[in-house]
């Protein structure tokens, strides 16, 4: 095993002392090639160029000597830190930080950047990279061969984002350029590079935050709101559902109110089925009001909502700017509409019939959650989940609104809530 491993980040400025005195000491180093060609490392050294990094630590956990870790940034933050610490590799580190490349990429575009999410991209996470900046107002995004500008201007179709890309910061090849995320496939990037993302309304409040990234707690509380927040004229009339054929819209609602399938207590229990998280893309069919779309925006998931009334999709978007989420709303009418759509992690159909569902579950989303009016609908819908490969749940769920001055029943509703979970991509 190395007798000492130090650790060092670098960012374009010249070595500490402490930086200068452990290459100077160094019989292995480790690094990219700009690294390498420091004046500081010592002639004689052993030079490891960085590509898999666990062959790497496998490397200098081997070698009898003192090696030094050259990385950009800080090594400590998304670095190799916690490669070189990994238990199989038993490596003990020093570390010589050096300003994180996505504080400088922000420093470069005059930013603050407390309420940034920050992302790594590389082809396995990359569509979950695209889903966060998809949902969020500011994403800094480290980028990867194979996963770059290019690859998130092309995967983020639809929706439109201002890109501030930051070439080989330090370097004296540094470049920042801005370009509208459409443009990003029309130009080839240096790597490594930062990619700063931005779109929709702030994310930190006036005077700054209390917590780094998005801040939960902005909004109302609860994990749904209550029906009022989305009305805008008398309560709808119930009816209607995937089982019973309504089409696309909120399950037999008027223009004003909520549909059976969006009211508040099915809508939690929705919710809770899906389980929408940040990274994931959430599609919602059959949108209407737009509630449980901004409510799964709300949780921090990327949405697609989808409606075949043009009202709805106006509706939709209103509710979507009052919570202070982003989402993209989809005019057509499923299952057609769904086709150029990017692949869902878990997908609500609020309409549109046990055709809608057969066509979800052909894309094959870990979870898809639906409700029908009647027990022969939703046979209907659980067995075409199963033959699809689903493991089907199915609850008969009732809600009764009281009016507790005089504790006499206001409205009820009646739902069979259906889910289905794919186990070969479970969660």
């Amino acid at each position: 095993m190395a007798d000492r491993v130090t650790v060092i980040g670098w960012d374009g400025t010249p070595l500490t002392a402490a930086a200068r005195g452990a290459l100077g000491a160094a019989t292995l180093v480790a690094g990219a090639a700009h690294h390498l060609a420091l004046p500081e490392v010592p002639p004689t050294a052993e030079r490891v160029r960085l590509g898999s990094l666990p062959l790497a630590a496998r490397r200098i956990a081997a070698h009898r000597g003192t090696a030094v870790v050259l990385a950009d940034g800080d090594p400590g933050f998304f670095g190799v830190v916690r490669t070189l610490r990994a238990p199989e590799f038993g490596l003990e580190v020093e570390v010589v930080p050096a300003v994180s490349s996505v504080a400088t990429a922000f420093a470069r575009a005059g930013m603050p950047w407390d309420d940034a999410q920050v992302v790594v991209a590389h082809p396995r996470t990359l569509r979950r990279a695209v889903n966060v900046c998809r949902a969020h107002a500011k994403v800094a995004v480290l980028t990867a061969p194979g996963a770059g500008p290019a690859e998130l201007g092309l995967l983020l179709e639809g929706v439109h984002r201002t890109f501030v890309i930051c070439e080989e910061l330090g370097t004296d090849r540094e470049q920042v350029s801005v370009v509208t995320s459409d443009k990003a496939a029309d130009h080839t990037w240096r790597d490594p590079n930062v990619v700063i993302v931005i779109g929709g309304p702030a994310g930190a409040a006036e005077g700054g935050g209390w917590i780094a990234g998005r801040d939960p707690a902005t909004g109302p509380r609860g994990w749904v709101q209550p029906d009022a927040s989305y009305t805008d004229g008398p309560a709808s009339v119930p009816g209607g559902g995937p089982g019973g054929g309504t089409g696309n819209g909120p399950g037999g609602g008027s223009a004003a109110g909520l549909g059976e399938g969006e009211k508040e207590l099915l809508r939690a229990a929705q919710l809770a089925r899906l389980g929408p998280r940040v990274g994931d893309l959430v599609w919602d069919i059959g949108c209407g009001a737009g509630a449980f779309a901004t409510e799964a925006a709300r949780a921090g998931a990327a949405v697609i909502a989808v409606d075949h009334d043009p009202a709805a999709c106006t509706r939709t978007e209103g509710a979507a700017r009052r919570f202070g989420v982003q989402l993209q709303v989809v005019y057509g009418s499923a299952p057609h509409v769904l086709e150029n759509l990017p692949e869902p992690d878990v997908v609500r159909v609020g309409g549109g019939g046990p055709a809608v569902v057969s066509a979800v579950a052909d894309r094959r989303p870990r979870r898809i959650v639906t409700h029908a009016a009647t027990r022969d609908a939703a046979e209907r819908v659980g067995r075409d989940l199963t033959e699809h490969g689903y493991r089907v749940q199915c609850a008969l769920v009732q809600s009764v609104e009281l009016d507790t001055r005089a504790w006499t029943e206001t409205e009820r509703n009646v739902a069979f809530l259906l889910s289905g979970v794919l186990p070969d991509r479970a969660p």
